[in-house]
């Protein structure tokens, strides 16, 4: 039985940084991340927008473009590593937004969850509704990836920035993608990239030894939890590549398949911390699967031949027709964390869709990587018509309108500081408050719909 994605839609910032205001304030030479890492845009969440916003307005997008019926979905599960609370998830948040459009109770027996493990637990949710489905062929599900990947300012990681939700309806029978059983799997527990609760004694914030309550603080020390994470670039890149060669070398395991597997591929789909994050290491695959190019090239070392390798014609080919397709959202958004896999996806889809490459029944193949560490590899087959849904998305579209700002906006929006929206919210949920006061409901989130 087929399962997959039969439909996909996506909500992103309306509003972003270009790459070169960002180098020329960081005294970065604007190349090095325009032509080195193909970034351009970093889209950056007004004040009234975060994962919550970005999950739901993509949920509803998805279920008003399909015309579903809520009573059908028995699942929304949502994959993001930028939760707004320790406990209740950004699930629970969108589907009482969805039944605030669609009818109260709409959803009532509806099963939702959030699964985080870092850029890969959008992943793990759309593997688990796919093996739902599979048990439960009339039902349907839908997965999101919703994410804010925000770093500290000045850090290395600050131009990798991005946001948006991507949600997907999965179901038998799918018009997009029939995803196989076969998973490879490489998973290992290291501190490459994580978000700790940090504590500090409250006699650094109160200079007082006595332990008075501090905003209803009475613990003698204060956990305090911030969106950027702690990271070793160089280390976490490291992992990224050793996850992926293993998984897919296991991958090749679980599906019986011998040779270049890769070769089978029209469309080759990884996790984009940055847009050329993918060509940078999938070379290590290439060079594992062609041990005659890479000893035939220039060079005393291993590390020598594989730079010189990743110039060989034989590469630049595979990252023309395989990889490219996928990194032009990414140098468009950003980073999506969980999301950023799923925005390659609906880039490799409508530029198959604009240049009309007929990729019916051809094979995709999807090389997913969370930090903490874990990757999955798995493929799947494009669908008759797949083009019918892709038609509707407007995706490239909708990055062409989205707005510039300038350096001191992003600043403050960084911060916390602005007052006000940048652009005014029309047509979309929002964050309307967070409550402050009553202290049974301390910290809940209050959003709405815009029109």
């Amino acid at each position: 039985m087929n399962v997959g994605i039969d439909s996909i839609s996506f909500d992103i910032p309306k509003i972003y940084l270009p790459i070169s205001t960002l180098a020329i304030h960081r005294n970065i030479e604007p190349d090095k991340l325009i032509k080195g890492l193909g970034l351009h845009k970093m889209s950056f969440p007004d004040k009234y927008q975060d994962v919550v916003t970005f999950a739901a307005n993509a949920g509803l997008k998805l279920i008003q473009q399909e015309n579903i019926n809520p009573s059908e979905i028995a699942r929304i599960y949502i994959g993001s590593e930028s939760g707004v609370d320790s406990s209740k998830p950004i699930a629970s948040y969108v589907l009482s937004l969805l039944e605030s459009k669609l009818g109260e109770g709409s959803f009532r027996n509806c099963d939702v969850v959030d699964l985080t493990f870092a850029c890969i637990g959008g992943v793990d949710a759309l593997q688990n509704c796919l093996d739902y489905i599979r048990l439960n062929p009339n039902k349907k599900a839908i997965v999101i990836a919703s994410d804010n990947a925000k770093y500290d300012l000045e850090s290395t990681g600050e131009y990798t920035q991005g946001a948006g939700a991507v949600a997907m309806l999965i179901t038998s029978n799918p018009r997009i993608l029939n995803f196989s059983n076969n998973v490879g799997v490489s998973t290992e527990g290291v501190f490459d990239f994580f978000k700790p609760r940090r504590t500090f004694s409250k006699a650094e914030i109160t200079n007082s030894t006595e332990n008075p309550e501090w905003f209803g603080v009475l613990e003698n020390e204060v956990s305090i939890y911030k969106e950027q994470p702690v990271f070793d670039g160089q280390y976490s890149n490291q992992c990224y590549i050793n996850r992926i060669t293993e998984a897919y070398n296991h991958f090749k395991k679980e599906s019986q398949q011998s040779g270049k597997v890769y070769e089978n591929w029209a469309a080759i789909l990884m996790h984009l911390p940055y847009c050329f994050q993918g060509r940078r290491t999938f070379i290590e695959i290439f060079a594992k699967e062609n041990p005659e190019l890479l000893n035939n090239q220039i060079g005393e070392t291993i590390k020598d031949k594989l730079k010189n390798l990743t110039k060989s014609p034989e590469y630049l080919e595979l990252i023309n027709q395989k990889i490219y397709p996928s990194e032009i959202a990414s140098g468009q958004i950003g980073n999506c964390y969980t999301g950023s896999i799923f925005i390659g996806l609906l880039s490799t889809l409508c530029y198959h869709y604009q240049q009309n490459n007929d990729i019916a029944n051809k094979k995709v193949g999807f090389i997913a990587y969370g930090s903490g560490s874990k990757s999955k590899v798995f493929e799947a087959t494009m669908g008759e018509n797949w083009k019918s849904v892709i038609n509707q998305t407007l995706f490239f579209e909708t990055l062409e309108r989205c707005h510039s700002i300038d350096f001191e906006t992003y600043e403050k929006l960084h911060k916390k500081e602005v007052q006000h929206s940048v652009l005014e919210p029309k047509n979309e949920f929002v964050l309307k408050s967070i409550e402050r006061d009553n202290p049974v409901l301390v910290g809940a989130r209050y959003y709405e719909y815009v029109k």
